[in-house]
């Protein structure tokens, strides 16, 4: 299949944890040709939906990780499969991109679904799961806010469209600084913000479950460092090996149909003791350190999803 990476630069990508370079490299071990280019070099041009990039060849070499063929501009109506994997935010730049890629979905293939990547972003989905996940509140009154964190004591305020654990902060009951911290998000954005119940547990980890096609295939646990509150691995928090539990299943069980109607087919969801807390279906990491654990080759079983879909196509 001609398959395209729409992703941040790729030189500059870490290969020993990079997902879509995991993904990069299992396509073409199954044969499969690879086309690379940024976000920003895609374009609606006249009816067609183009790109400006690299025909490129990857291998696990440090330092010497990619080659280049000649920069071209494509079609990317004639390839079989685009993914769609810039990290966020998840701002009006990324939504044009969506809407662009949807343009040419489903006859090229675009992993994830850019329709439902934009109707259901990572802290957003989750609400549709109320049972399954802490007591939250998105909001950009303050009022509401402070009545969260009266109710709750100890909580957690992060952005609604950030990723990787930025400006992510704790208050809990003792804490004076939510007047401030509302003034420095709401003077850097007009977006609301996400505010959750702390949950101790994430002392023990923040798991990352990954799911293929809505089926549960394992898991990584995420330890933060000694005085963080953040397990996030982009701010150091240690990945560790970790088996399943029936609460995972159980949450898997209940969100998977949904994925899976939806077209997301690669997905990592946060677990932290027995709750939910987030579905990242934009740019989800961990494919690496889950295979070095248990030998599980997730990028594989994404393909093996991926073909059949293409296959069903024809």
């Amino acid at each position: 299949m001609k398959v395209a990476l729409q992703m941040d630069p790729i030189g500059s990508v870490n290969i020993d944890a990079d997902s879509t370079f995991r993904i990069g490299l299992e396509a073409q071990a199954r044969g499969h040709s690879l086309f690379y280019y940024t976000p920003d070099r895609l374009a609606f041009s006249e009816g067609r939906v183009t790109a400006r990039g690299w025909p490129v060849e990857l291998r696990r070499v440090k330092g010497d990780h990619v080659s280049y063929g000649p920069e071209t501009e494509v079609d990317l109506g004639e390839f079989d499969v685009v993914w769609l994997r810039q990290d966020p935010p998840f701002d009006m730049g990324y939504i044009t991109t969506t809407h662009i890629l949807e343009m040419i979905h489903p006859r090229t293939l675009v992993v994830n679904d850019p329709f439902w990547v934009r109707n259901s972003p990572e802290k957003l989905l989750v609400l549709r799961f109320p049972d399954l996940t802490p007591p939250t509140t998105i909001a950009r009154d303050l009022a509401t806010i402070r009545a969260f964190k009266q109710k709750h004591g100890d909580i957690i305020l992060k952005p609604l469209y950030g990723n990787g654990g930025a400006g992510v902060f704790r208050l809990d009951e003792n804490d004076r600084n939510l007047s401030s911290l509302y003034e420095l998000f709401t003077g850097m954005s007009r977006e609301p913000m996400i505010v959750q119940k702390f949950l101790p547990a994430v002392a023990k980890g923040d798991k990352r479950v990954i799911l293929v096609d809505g089926e549960a295939v394992g898991a990584i646990n995420r330890v933060p460092q000694a005085g963080e509150t953040r397990s996030n691995m982009h701010v150091g928090g240690r990945p560790e090996p970790v088996g399943l539990t029936e609460r995972d299943r159980e949450i898997c069980a209940r969100i998977g149909p949904v994925l899976r109607d939806k077209g997301q087919v690669f997905v990592g969801i946060d677990v932290i003791g027995d709750w939910l807390t987030e579905i990242n279906v934009t740019s989800p990491t961990g494919i690496q350190e889950l295979e070095r654990f248990d030998g599980t080759n997730t990028a594989a079983l994404i393909w093996q999803a991926i073909e059949a879909k293409r296959a069903a196509q024809r």
